[in-house]
């Protein structure tokens, strides 16, 4: 038998041609079942996940005990500051500066576990604590500067808190004003200012996770398919008994792993980090591969993206010719997601009152003992994680789907950059306390993270722009708009629709689309601007020119004649009664052959109407409760779910060739063992040759 697995070295180098870059991305995989090679023993993914779940209990165990003995401010200073007590520089890996530091951690009850199962504990406790430092410092300013109403801040205040935060000057806004309100919670309390931030936050919760980039071979190693690309063979030390006493307790299991379809087939596949999900243990797969390098300047063609409620975001492409001028490459798309959206308010309304009620039983119990209210509590603490669960969900499938629209939308229009407006640092104001949150709970931070992963595979950049005046100013001239109701209704004020007063102009049309127009046309004539932010990676221009602001405008298309549509003959004479869409009368018999009309039989009578999201139109109540009796929402009657209410303008598909992948060899001991395990499906997944 040839053997059909080749070994990924998980230092392997990728190379890379001229124009292009290494990039590190995830994709999540399941383990469904492994082979214990010591006894032949093939696990099923009930006990694989047991004995993934007794070692992740020994590393969250040695991460609590570190966690709980340097979470205080000294001790993250000192690892936040990259040196240690010889003024060395501390090493970039996690465990690798705790070491340095002398930070150690032992197993507890005088377990046997090998050196690497310590290398995971003090990786995860590093982490931790360095992702505590930035949070100490914004504490620290805000507490340091804390002002004399903390509900509104004067604009001296606003600068001494900026100032007092390291990075403060780009901070956005909502990040002090989130910190202020946690420390006016604790004041409400207490009776007083905290400490620090480990006073004013709780103790950490430690997740149940393998972080195997923090090992070597000895404790895992990944694989790859030398036939199959999309399949890969993880081998790692697994705990035989939940307390292992001598080495013997540990032996090597064998899990293949099915990689998903993103995972290109000449990427380098890294050691995933395994969890444990309802039972199911789930690989983050970390891989490596080229892709194209964004520019930071350079870009003629560009896709404005412009934020909205029940239309979430609004965009559109722009040229900047040769001369200088800006025009517009068709008329922009939308993506409406009010039925999503209505449905996470009213799960968010939903979670308000689970959680009032669980505060209330809190003190009902007040300490004392009662087993049918603590049964209580702990059924409604169940269905609180049920419901924030469902709304993570829903926002993780609406972030994917429109960051896939606005990256599908800059592939179509052939542009090299999406500019994105900035609202990190806006919050709505005014409309009282319900409609305030939202408007602001929206999940624009998931989607440009996601949006810059999706560009990021096609050498897109992806850049934010300041948001001011975009919707304020028309497109063409820059002259303020008038904003009314409808385009039926230019005397009625509104905010939707936009006019310009400029009588030379008259430009008009949706406000959103005036908006993208400017955020691109922006975007392009500050490119020069551009600059890196050092803490994320991600491109921003910071701050507007008024020089080149004044040749931001979209010069309108010259070609704007057109057909006469003038009426030069007699209308053609049309039925009275239109057709009807179904015959009512079976059709004639007809002889056998290739046309004719429909045979005989009656309509299907299943369904009277599709689900055609595309072709509905839909508000903000599409999916609500129904308040008459004879309306039925369709999503709930047909099932359709997410994707009967979100709607999109409809892309221009590109294939993206795929690329060959890299061959070795396996040891006989693993090809063996994964031939039992892979014994059972070769009729699902295909046999190995």
């Amino acid at each position: 038998m040839d053997r059909c697995w080749v070994v990924e070295l998980v230092s392997g180098k990728l190379r890379l041609a001229e124009g292009e870059m290494a990039r590190t991305a995830c994709a999540r995989a399941l383990l469904r079942a492994g082979v214990d090679e010591e006894s032949g023993e093939v696990l099923s993914a009930a006990v694989l996940a047991q004995r993934v779940g007794w070692c992740a209990d020994l590393v969250a165990g040695m991460v609590a005990v570190l966690v709980g003995e340097h979470r205080n401010t000294a001790d993250v200073q000192v690892l936040a500051s990259g040196q240690d007590a010889g003024g060395r520089r501390l090493p970039s890996n996690a465990w690798m500066a705790l070491r340095r530091l002398g930070w150690t951690a032992t197993p507890p009850g005088g377990m046997r576990v090998n050196d690497r199962i310590v290398r995971m504990a003090q990786e995860q406790a590093g982490r931790a604590l360095r992702s505590a430092a930035w949070r100490a410092d914004v504490t620290t300013g805000v507490l340091s500067t804390w002002p004399a109403d903390p509900r509104k801040r004067t604009p001296a205040e606003w600068e001494q808190v900026r100032k007092a935060i390291p990075g403060g000057e780009h901070l956005p806004s909502n990040v002090i004003k989130g910190r202020t309100r946690q420390v006016v919670t604790f004041v409400k309390v207490n009776g007083r200012l905290p400490v620090d931030v480990f006073e004013l936050e709780g103790v950490p919760r430690i997740p149940r996770m393998l972080l195997l980039a923090a090992c070597d071979r000895q404790q895992a190693i990944i694989e790859r398919s030398d036939t199959d690309p999309a399949k890969a063979l993880l081998r790692l030390q697994l705990p035989t008994r939940p307390d292992p006493q001598t080495y013997r307790d540990w032996t090597w299991v064998a899990c293949p792993i099915r990689l998903p379809s993103t995972v290109p087939a000449a990427a380098v596949l890294h050691l995933p980090t395994l969890r444990i999900i309802d039972g199911t243990v789930r690989a983050d797969m970390a891989y490596t591969h080229a892709v194209p390098k964004a520019r930071a300047t350079g870009h003629t063609v560009a896709v404005g993206v412009d934020w909205g409620l029940n239309t979430l975001l609004s965009a559109g492409a722009l040229r900047l010719e040769e001369d200088g001028r800006i025009t517009a490459l068709g008329a922009g798309g939308q993506f409406r997601a009010a039925g999503v959206l209505a449905k996470q308010h009213r799960l968010r309304r939903h979670s308000e009152r689970l959680h009032a009620k669980a505060e209330q039983y809190a003190r009902l119990l007040g300490g004392r003992p009662d087993e049918q209210l603590r049964a209580k509590q702990e059924v409604l603490a169940g269905e609180i994680r049920h419901v924030s669960a469902r709304r993570s969900n829903l926002n993780d499938a609406l972030a994917w789907a429109v960051a896939r629209w606005t990256v599908d939308q800059a592939i179509a229009a052939r542009a090299t950059a999406i500019y994105l407006e900035d609202l990190r640092s806006m919050e709505t104001k005014g409309l009282g306390y319900s409609l305030n949150t939202r408007l602001t709970q929206q999940v624009r931070g998931k989607i440009s993270d996601r949006m810059r992963h999706l560009a990021a595979e096609h050498g897109i950049a992806v850049v934010t722009v300041p948001a001011r005046n975009t919707s304020k100013h028309c497109p063409q001239c820059l002259t303020p708009l008038q904003h009314r109701r409808a385009p039926d209704q230019p005397t009625v004020a509104g905010w939707k629709w936009a006019i310009c007063p400029n009588q030379s102009c008259r430009w008009q049309g949706d406000r959103d689309h005036g908006a993208w127009r400017r955020i691109a046309a922006r975007g392009l004539t500050h490119q020069t601007k551009t600059v890196t932010d050092k803490s994320t990676g991600a491109m921003v221009i910071r701050s507007v020119v008024d020089e080149l602001e004044a040749n931001a405008v979209v010069t309108p298309s010259s070609n704007t004649s057109r057909r006469d549509r003038s009426k030069t003959g007699p209308t053609r004479p049309h039925a009275s009664r239109p057709a009807p869409r179904r015959r009512g009368a079976p059709s004639p018999t007809r002889p056998h052959s290739l046309a004719g009309k429909r045979p005989e039989g009656h309509a299907p009578t299943d369904r009277l109407r599709l689900p055609r999201a595309a072709h509905r139109h839909q508000g903000v109540n599409t999916i609500s409760t129904p308040t008459t009796a004879g309306h039925r929402p369709r999503g709930a009657a047909l099932g359709a779910g997410f994707h009967l209410h979100a709607h999109a303008t409809p892309p221009r598909w590109e294939t993206i060739p795929e690329t060959p992948s890299d061959s070795g060899s396996l040891s006989r001991s693993v090809t063996l063992a994964l031939d039992l395990l892979m014994t059972g499906s070769a009729s699902k997944d295909g046999n190995c040759a």
